[in-house]
């Protein structure tokens, strides 16, 4: 893979996951880019803000970003991430719903 081949998956990553974070912020959470080898497939991500507090967040992480990133970037393999853990729970619930799903 040459370095052109590199610097365009992760320009290709960097923008899918800023079209990603609205759907996100709109429930009062974030969507980072942790680490990504874009000749390995592997990304991280971490979710944040009312993320780090919801009960879904680990069904947000595979059935929402993992999706998205695997059926739009075919380099993608894996897609492992978490939460905040530094988040106060408290501050954290009160920043939104904390249920939301987008449709996809």
């Amino acid at each position: 893979m040459d370095e052109e081949e590199r610097a365009q998956r992760e320009q290709d990553l960097r923008n899918l996951i800023e079209l990603m974070r609205p759907a996100v912020q709109a429930d009062g959470g974030d969507l980072c880019l942790v680490d990504f080898d874009v000749e390995s497939g592997v990304v991280e991500v971490e979710l944040r803000g009312a993320c780090s507090s919801c009960a879904i967040s680990s069904a947000t992480l595979q059935g929402g970003v993992e999706r998205i990133l695997r059926g739009r970037l075919d380099w993608v393999s894996e897609v492992v991430g978490g939460v905040d853990e530094s988040a106060d729970p408290f501050a954290s619930s009160s920043l939104g719903r904390g249920a939301y799903v987008p449709k996809a």
